[in-house]
């Protein structure tokens, strides 16, 4: 069993290193990692991939930061760092803090969603990085294509419209990501309607700020005219936390207090997150969205990001009414070009035929405050 683990963490870092960074043996490799013990990612984590990369022929340096709350542009020092190296990778919030921001070199930056061992040797961290790549431009160019965009869920989200402006060929950060577990944002301008909240709102991880997390009891409707929030519907008490929760962020910050920016839902169905949301909100928004079972709204702010997600569990995402998310499932075979990308990536069937379900939801079976 050890040997199998270790094999799967190899097999995790060279998809890591050598599919996502595009990165040879050899090579100098910086990893990034925070300083900080509250449980993000686990404080041994680093330590892992370092000793799987030396194994594995590349020279590694390891280079600590601390957790900063307001995100920033890393320090000069880490800075040239970065510019020495061959390729960074961030155990680190700072990479998730700086994704949407401007590279200031040339090196590639890649930010790992993998948070701890048990997520490398997973399929979330083995499953070819190359076939996401693949599988990512299916789903964004299917958007594109489409005429009529409409979500759904069990608690009542109905959000329909087109992607006015989406960019099929763009990209979405400039750090990568990996694993590769999210289509390219769909802007929200084009859409209307109402996004229901169970449970919770939460921050984006752009930001740290306290509180970061605010208690939906019932459910709250959030609803939304194009690139704005326009009121909300619930409970007095809902509705009232909400107002105050999205008043103080956008205070805080001086920004687009109701503004949206856009969403996305997850296309890896390997990822697996068995905590409960509620045991660290930061760490959940940061490790969980990349599930098909998850769908983002990025609002509170006119930037990706933004500073206030909100989550919808189990979305149906029908493109010109073709189901390609089913209740929470990814179906790329009901994508142009699925069949192809099967018969390519074969181990993509099982991984899709049986996805993983834990997303970070209560023993009641849904997302909870406490």
């Amino acid at each position: 069993m050890l040997d199998d683990v270790q094999n799967r963490l190899v097999a995790g870092v060279q998809n890591l290193l050598i599919n996502c960074a595009n990165c040879q043996p050899g090579q100098r490799v910086l990893i990034v990692y925070e300083t900080e013990k509250d449980g993000y990612y686990d404080p041994v984590f680093a330590g892992d991939v370092v000793k799987t990369a030396i194994e594995l022929g590349f020279d590694v340096e390891l280079y600590g930061v601390p957790l900063n709350k307001n995100v920033t542009d890393p320090d000069p020092v880490l800075s040239a760092r970065i510019e020495a190296a061959d390729c960074a990778v961030f155990l680190a919030r700072l990479g998730d803090q700086i994704r949407f921001r401007t590279k200031t070199c040339t090196t590639t930056q890649v930010i790992s969603y993998a948070l701890n061992r048990d997520m490398m040797v997973s399929s979330f961290g083995v499953a070819n990085y190359q076939a996401f790549i693949r599988l990512k431009a299916l789903v964004d160019t299917a958007i594109a294509q489409s005429t009529d965009i409409h979500v759904t869920c069990p608690a009542g989200t109905d959000y329909r419209g087109t992607a006015a402006d989406f960019n099929p060929c763009g990209g979405d950060t400039t750090l990568k990501r990996f694993p590769l577990s999210v289509f390219t944002p769909v802007p929200a301008k084009g859409f209307s309607g109402r996004v229901a909240q169970v449970g919770f709102l939460t921050g984006t991880g752009s930001h740290f700020y306290t509180p970061w997390a605010c208690a939906v009891k019932d459910t709250l409707f959030v609803n939304i005219e194009g690139a704005q929030i326009v009121g909300f519907e619930g409970s007095d008490n809902d509705v009232a936390v909400a107002k105050a929760h999205y008043e103080y962020v956008g205070a805080l910050y001086e920004i687009e207090t109701y503004g949206v920016h856009s969403w996305h839902a997850g296309i890896h169905p390997g990822l697996c997150y068995e905590q409960e949301a509620a045991r660290h909100f930061e760490r959940w928004s940061g490790g969980a969205f990349g599930n098909p079972r998850i769908m983002h709204v990025h609002t509170c702010g006119g930037y990706p990001p933004g500073e206030i997600s909100l989550n919808v569990l189990d979305p149906t995402v029908r493109l010109d009414g073709v189901a390609v998310w089913d209740h929470g499932r990814l179906m790329p075979q009901r994508l142009a070009g699925g069949a192809a990308l099967f018969n390519e990536f074969p181990e993509l069937v099982d991984l899709f035929e049986q996805p993983q379900t834990a997303v970070g939801q209560a023993p009641c079976g849904r997302l909870a405050y406490a």
